[in-house]
């Protein structure tokens, strides 16, 4: 399969990006400034991304029909959603698992979904099953999709963009740009506040050019991965899969508050289950002694040597200063503070469960 780049592959290049394949896309892992120093940018000012790998996924249907059919397999509470609101949510299997967690935003005639890169072709046919003839869907092309994150965003991107700091945390809206509209919702995958921008491709161009004029620096895949992980945010095919449910994963808050109690989607049984006895195993965050930085894989082990679980994700938190973790554990040993050991290279280390997230979330209130 032929390797594909997004429409700002060329300017990626002129900002000295090193590329990685990633979900079959060419993606700049990390640009002239490296991984640490494009985190701290992020956290302190801001930084922008572009996530055009991701799919942007439109259906269209009028009426009730078209919330029912997708509550089916998204367990969010679609009925109560507003018109440009959004919602953190997954696609379940049968059994309950994630299929892909996803950003949905109701619009005025459908919805729009922001899907991950590696599950998207996938993710469209389980929701296309889903609807009916009265329901038409489709795979944006034709716009670029750009994170701006950081303290410092929506100061910058009102310059330009007149009316979009009014924009409350999980809303978007239309805005103009350069003659042209843009969809731009507040929202983002780094812990700070920050805005996901629909740019049409023609227009993606001059749009770089403005974030790079105002100094916000390009962000690539390496530093997107630390201040997500830092912010306890999963990672699809990492800390999240088919056979993880949103109970096991820690994830029961995304599951509308109505839909815990009345159910109705794929996996209700098993998930209402989890709600009501717990389940066998959890997603926890977890806090190394010292400097030794837990991988994916690392196998996780109680103060007795007993194999309790394995970590998902791990690195070095540049803004924590520490290395961090997420992983899978025995529920007995989920609590906060409980000693562990983490089998690094042949040897084991101490570390102890922590909460999440590592860092302090900064969402516009």
């Amino acid at each position: 399969m032929e390797v594909q780049k997004t429409a700002l592959y060329n300017i990626h290049k002129n900002l000295g990006a090193k590329f990685v394949p990633f979900a079959g896309y060419k993606m700049p892992i990390q640009y002239s400034d490296g991984i640490v120093k494009e985190h701290i940018s992020t956290r302190k000012f801001a930084g922008f991304f572009d996530v055009s790998h991701m799919g942007q996924f439109y259906i269209e249907g009028e009426g009730s029909s078209l919330d029912e059919a997708l509550e089916k397999i998204i367990p969010a509470d679609l009925k109560s959603l507003n018109v440009n609101q959004s919602k953190y949510s997954f696609l379940l299997n049968s059994e309950g698992g994630i299929i892909d967690d996803l950003i949905i935003t109701r619009r005025k005639n459908g919805f729009y979904i922001v899907l991950n890169a590696a599950c998207k072709e996938n993710d469209i046919k389980h929701i296309s099953k889903n609807l009916t003839k009265n329901h038409k869907f489709y795979l944006c092309s034709k716009n670029s999709l750009i994170a701006v994150q950081g303290p410092k965003s929506s100061e910058i991107l009102e310059k330009k963009i007149k009316g979009i700091s009014n924009l409350k945390f999980m809303y978007g809206d239309f805005f103009e740009f350069d003659s042209e509209k843009l969809y731009a919702t507040r929202s983002g995958y780094t812990g700070e506040d920050g805005f996901e921008i629909s740019v049409p491709n023609n227009k993606v161009e001059n749009f770089i050019k403005f974030l790079v004029n105002n100094k916000v620096k390009p962000i690539g895949l390496g530093a997107r991965d630390t201040l997500r992980l830092e912010a306890g945010l999963c990672l699809y095919g990492h800390d999240l899969n088919e056979k993880i449910n949103p109970i096991e994963a820690n994830l029961k808050w995304a599951i509308g508050k109505k839909r815990q109690k009345t159910g109705g989607f794929n996996g209700w049984k098993k998930i209402k289950e989890n709600i009501e006895q717990g389940t066998s195993k959890v997603r926890v965050g977890i806090l190394p002694e010292g400097k030794i930085i837990a991988r994916e894989g690392t196998k996780i082990f109680s103060i007795k040597d007993e194999e309790i679980g394995t970590v998902t994700s791990g690195t070095f938190g540049p803004s924590v200063n520490a290395s961090v973790a997420m992983g899978y554990i025995n529920s007995n040993f989920s609590k906060i503070g409980v000693s562990v050991k983490l089998e690094v290279r042949g040897k084991k280390y101490n570390a102890k469960i922590s909460k999440l997230p590592f860092y302090k979330k900064s969402y516009a209130k």
